[in-house]
């Protein structure tokens, strides 16, 4: 008869949404699929679970953070903690927001930065909530565009990077990418941001660079002290530019026509 209550009692507690103390705290694996020379940054955020009448400050650091040096000590892989206790005071997950970089030289401006979230509530509409597969596994899936422009006296070339949210039927979609789910849903559950890189990159706004056979030609404007250097209809007068390698070239991307 104790068997069977405790065992009823254990399965009780792990239906609750806010769990129970049962030997190790509850969590879910956040894992990325990006392209290559990708990563990213990603900061947890806690607030009192539900029920809880504490209250926690940034000075309490009730925030957990991964991959802050992304450049030096990068993984992809991450167990996080979906209830934490700060200062006695019990915290459920309701957030994590996520930067995404990417580089495209070697100076240690030469980089991206676009993001994604998660969003974390004790209800959602079943429409709203994102579902797990048969291995308990799933994807944000997003697209990421470069965007190129010109900056200096020289036109450096540097990228801009925007990063869009991919619907069921893989249609690139407005906003970025974005998951969310319920407490009850993660634990251990894995999430994956999936991130594909468009093809085609795009100028940073437009009537600056004019489309040719092999690429884009940046417009010459008033000069090379002209910063903007618009077209304003001229299709004719076109500048060079420098690449991120010091490269000095006619048209993006393949440097000489």
């Amino acid at each position: 008869m104790t068997r069977i209550f405790k065992s009823l009692l254990l399965g009780s507690c792990m239906a609750l949404v806010a769990g129970c103390a049962i030997g190790q705290s509850e969590s879910f694996t956040f894992t990325a699929d990006l392209p290559p020379n990708f990563a990213y940054y990603a900061i947890a955020k806690y607030a009192p679970a539900e029920g809880e009448t504490c209250t926690v400050t940034l000075d309490d650091n009730p925030y957990l953070g991964f991959n802050r040096e992304w450049r030096t000590e990068y993984k992809p892989e991450h167990e996080v903690p979906i209830y934490r206790t700060v200062k006695g005071c019990r915290l459920a997950i309701y957030r994590v927001e996520l930067d995404i970089y990417a580089t495209y030289g070697e100076d240690y401006g030469d980089f991206g930065r676009d993001s994604a979230v998660i969003v974390v509530r004790e209800q959602l509409e079943e429409h709203q909530k994102r579902t797990f597969d048969t291995t308990g596994e799933s994807a944000i899936d997003g697209q990421c565009q470069w965007s190129f422009r010109t900056q200096g006296p020289k036109r450096r070339l540097s990228k801009g990077l925007i990063c869009k949210k991919v619907d069921a039927q893989g249609v690139v979609t407005k906003g970025r990418p974005v998951g969310a789910y319920t407490l009850d849903q993660l634990p251990g559950k894995t999430v994956k941001l999936k991130i594909k890189l468009a093809d085609e990159e795009i100028p940073g706004w437009g009537d600056t660079w004019v489309k040719v056979p092999n690429g884009w030609k940046r417009c010459l404007g008033k000069g090379l002290e002209d910063q903007d250097a618009y077209c304003h209809g001229n299709y004719k007068d076109f500048s060079t530019f420098k690449m991120p390698d010091g490269r000095t070239c006619t048209i993006y991307p393949g440097c000489t026509e």
